[in-house]
């Protein structure tokens, strides 16, 4: 058999049928395209086979086969550069809003709306059951498709959350290229830590909420949201909602420079958190830094370091609520020479009416009367109770919205 003869081969036989060291046999060619030979010249190898040619396309690379050389010449790709879809918003770009908000705010959504063209207003129904629970709808939910989408939001009360939330968590699940939540004034800001065991920071709580926000086709929902009172509180959202802090200062000092002694102003904050808070924005201005001090069963206000004398002082502040501190302030400035004295907030909640307190100065002096209020409408139920009322002007967050919601 042909094993046991294999088997049984001598290795001189084997030896016989080795080649020796540097004798390469020449394997018959199975290229379709014979290499020339090393001594035959191009001439020779021209005559011989003359001068084949095969092309190779492999994604747009173009393969020659000559009979000299190596056969292969690389031409330059013939790629076409792929087409890249129009989307609104590129660079250059205006994107196109469809822009939903609540009941409150209706006012300050038409102003948004009247800044850029690009920017349309939606409606939304608002209606209740008889038990009082949200029957809510959304008109013409399938033409918003493929549209960028924003909601102008306003949480005033723990009893118009539900109904916003609802709508909030709906909007991104209509297949829309994006979700943006624009919630000028985040109502538990003030709420941010526990002091003793057992302490809620509802600040946290109403965070997590946002962060379960269903992600849109476009990705998280981008939250909007003008001086939070802490910027740590940046750190209770989580991934899937992308917070963007704004801020209102930028419109207090394009008021102040319209002021006739613009040139004679000085910034107060009533604490070291305000100053912490506001002071790079406000750097060019001097500055005067109080803070609280305990004697007995009262709180005092006192100026830590800064002069008054002479100066308009305006004192600034993220929000008001009873005003208290705010009124210290205001008069230790006094007291301290300051001509005139102002205030700004950029959230002015005054519950049960606290904004009575605050009286327009007719020649009174500052020691009883502010010569201007600021506050932005990032609180309507507010700005509805003290519009047109001295000393109280209102410095609108709508420019400053729509230019947000280009980001």
């Amino acid at each position: 058999m042909a094993t046991a003869a294999s088997a049984s081969a001598s290795p001189a036989a084997l030896r016989a049928k080795t080649p020796a060291p540097g004798a390469h046999p020449s394997p018959k060619s199975s290229l379709a395209f014979p290499w020339p030979s090393p001594g035959a010249s191009a001439s020779a190898s021209t005559a011989a086979s003359g001068r084949l040619h095969a092309s190779l396309h492999l994604g747009g690379v173009r393969g020659v086969g000559t009979a000299n050389g190596t056969g292969l010449h690389v031409l330059p790709p013939d790629v076409k550069p792929l087409a890249v879809p129009k989307m609104a918003g590129g660079a250059g770009a205006q994107k196109s809003i469809l822009l939903y908000h609540c009941e409150e705010m209706r006012d300050l959504a038409q102003q948004v709306a009247a800044r850029n063209d690009d920017i349309e207003l939606c409606t939304i129904s608002w209606r209740k059951f008889p038990d009082g629970f949200p029957d809510l709808f959304i008109p013409n939910a399938q033409n918003i498709r493929g549209r960028h989408v924003a909601f102008l939001a306003s949480f005033s009360s723990p009893g118009v959350i539900f109904e916003q939330i609802s709508i909030i968590y709906n909007l991104p699940k209509l297949f829309i290229a994006s979700f943006t939540l624009i919630l000028p004034f985040f109502p538990t800001g003030t709420s941010e830590r526990m002091e003793d065991e057992g302490d809620v920071a509802t600040a946290f709580t109403l965070a997590r909420s946002l962060s379960h926000i269903p992600i849109s086709r476009g990705g998280p929902t981008s939250l909007v949201i003008f001086d939070i009172h802490a910027l740590q509180e940046r750190f209770y959202f989580g991934d899937a909602i992308l917070p963007c802090f704004e801020s209102g200062i930028p419109l207090l000092k394009s008021r102040l420079q319209e002021l006739p002694d613009s040139d004679n102003i000085a910034i107060a904050f009533p604490d070291d958190g305000a100053w912490k808070r506001f002071y790079k924005q406000l750097q060019h201005f001097p500055m005067i830094i109080c803070n609280k001090v305990r004697e007995g069963d009262q709180r005092i206000v006192r100026i830590k370091e800064g002069d008054a004398r002479g100066r308009h002082v305006v004192i600034v502040d993220d929000l008001v609520q009873s005003g208290g501190t705010l009124i210290e302030c205001q008069k230790v400035l006094a007291a301290h020479g300051a001509a005139k004295v102002s205030a700004y907030v950029t959230h002015g909640i005054f519950p049960n009416k606290s904004w009575e307190k605050f009286k327009p100065d007719n020649g009174e002096g500052p020691e009883h009367a502010l010569s201007h209020f600021w506050i932005t409408d990032s609180c309507p139920l507010t700005v509805e109770a003290v519009k047109d009322r001295r000393p109280f002007e209102i410095l609108s967050l709508a420019d400053s919205i729509a230019s947000a919601l280009q980001i």
